[in-house]
């Protein structure tokens, strides 16, 4: 009777967190994100840059990810048409490199993480720093930081070529 005493406590501790570190609930239930396009100044529209379609590298991902140059001159990511899994501690990044194809590219290559995916579902945007280099982070990656893997990736191309595939 003793050992189960000792032996319970401890089996509830290992499943809370196993169940925090691995959050299974995710895997079915989905967060579905409709941001609008940001707003800007009257009279002149945003203009695309760069674009790239998402491809699925560990988990089904699907949708376009373009980075537009606002009337203000601020850039912004918008992903559109987005799907992909949800999990614990996803993140979206620009890579510094021509692709995300697994995740030793984004490693190697090195990233700027624009933060938690908002939604696994959905349009979404996320502002870029000022003086991110867009020459040298062509890439992004739907990332999941807690087991280190690459979800999907989208290859940015100039917008022009983009859309003449």
């Amino acid at each position: 009777m003793k050992k189960w005493k000792i032996a319970a406590p401890i089996v509830v501790i290992a499943f809370l967190a196993a169940w925090y570190a691995f959050r299974p609930e995710r895997l079915v239930v989905n967060r579905r994100v409709d941001e609008a396009m940001p707003t800007v100044q009257a009279g002149s529209s945003p203009q695309p840059l760069v674009s790239g379609q998402f491809y699925s590298i560990l988990h089904p991902t699907t949708g376009t990810a373009t980075i537009y140059r606002m009337g203000d001159g601020t850039r912004v990511l918008r992903l559109t048409n987005f799907t992909t899994s949800n999990g614990p501690d996803v993140h979206v990044y620009m890579v510094a490199s021509d692709d995300a194809k697994d995740a030793a590219t984004v490693e190697q290559a090195g990233f700027i993480d624009l933060g938690a995916m908002k939604g696994n579902i959905g349009d979404q945007n996320y502002a870029l720093a000022g003086d991110l280099d867009l020459a040298k982070y062509r890439a992004v990656s739907i990332w999941c930081k807690r087991f280190s893997v690459n979800f999907g990736a989208a290859a940015l191309r100039p917008a022009q070529a983009a859309q003449n595939h």
